[in-house]
């Protein structure tokens, strides 16, 4: 139901790439935050919500009209989530609170670097709210234009990270150490199986993986977007693939960020067209304005800077 590669070792630019799989469409929508918009977790997050006012200009990504499922800042931080079933969230706290929702927005709106993120995250607890109906379990990934990157999953009740360049692959359950451990099983970590091909978490994590490491060094920035979007695509769940358990569902988009040059681009698995946006291409000025627009517009390709339209934020807990 999603999986993460980030390509932070190729000399040319720091590249991350996701794909978007769910039983149905998270009707996505693109926007542009400015600096010193407003945020909060809402009330159902209780008497501890945090409200905030963003440090940094994001470009963020909106599902289910409630939730931020990855953002990139101005400053060269990316951050999103994947579903993990395992989720146990932590117990409350006197800690401020993070509705789960917005815990890629909060990290995105107020962090310029991985470690930065990883310190200010430990200072907050993340509560679970429903969407629509569901309470779901998630991780958290952070990315940075030093290729620096994290990981953190809620199990047990504890916060676990994982912190470091070598965190380059996520997909969805089992937590992260088994999923390394499952690596062992095949042929290139010494095994006895050869590269798999299924859909399940645990065999497109073994595809990333190999597969990122085999990349060609990039000649540009341009064949380092390529190159990812090609390792995510192998990782993609076709459109009605016929399989009914619960963590098979198909991929609706993809996505790459250029941390280094601060682009982030969009592939709906229903159009053939791409389309980015550059951050340095928008004016994220305090009281610029919130604006939006829906990627998956097929009248839309290439740059899309000029398109977006003023809107009002209008996530559940904004």
């Amino acid at each position: 139901m999603c999986t993460r590669v980030f390509w932070n070792d190729n000399g040319v630019a720091m590249v991350c790439g996701r794909t978007l799989d769910w039983e149905t469409s998270d009707e996505p929508r693109l926007w542009a935050i400015p600096r010193g918009t407003r945020r909060d977790s809402g009330p159902e997050a209780g008497p501890h919500a945090i409200e905030w006012t963003a440090e940094y200009g994001t470009v963020a990504m909106q599902g289910w009209a409630c939730t931020t499922t990855e953002a990139v800042n101005d400053a060269g931080l990316s951050a999103r989530v994947l579903y993990l079933g395992s989720t146990d969230y932590e117990p409350a706290d006197d800690r401020p609170v993070v509705a789960n929702l917005v815990w890629a927005q909060y990290a995105a709106d107020n962090f310029a670097t991985v470690s930065d993120a990883v310190a200010g995250l430990a200072e907050v607890r993340v509560a679970s709210l429903p969407m629509r109906g569901q309470h779901l379990g998630a991780h958290l990934l952070l990315e940075d234009s030093s290729g620096d990157s994290a990981l953190i999953e809620l199990l047990n009740g504890k916060a676990t990270v994982h912190h470091g360049r070598r965190y380059d692959v996520v997909a969805n359950d089992p937590p992260y150490d088994e999923q390394v451990a499952n690596l062992k099983l095949y042929r290139p970590w010494g095994g006895a199986l050869g590269i798999p091909g299924d859909i399940v978490s645990e065999e497109r994590f073994v595809r990333a993986t190999y597969y990122r490491s085999h990349l060609p060094a990039p000649a540009d920035a341009a064949e380092a977007i390529a190159g990812v979007f090609g390792v995510v695509r192998n990782c993609q769940v076709p459109y009605g693939a016929p399989d009914s358990r619960f963590d098979t569902y198909p991929t609706w988009w993809a996505s790459a960020t250029d941390l280094t040059n601060r682009t982030y681009y969009f592939q709906s698995t229903r159009a053939p067209n791409v389309v980015w946006l550059e951050l340095d291409a928008l004016d994220l000025s305090p009281g610029s304005g919130v604006r939006a627009l829906d990627p998956r517009d097929v009248t839309l390709s290439g740059s899309i800077a000029g398109a977006l339209e003023p809107a009002e934020l209008d996530w559940a807990v904004a």
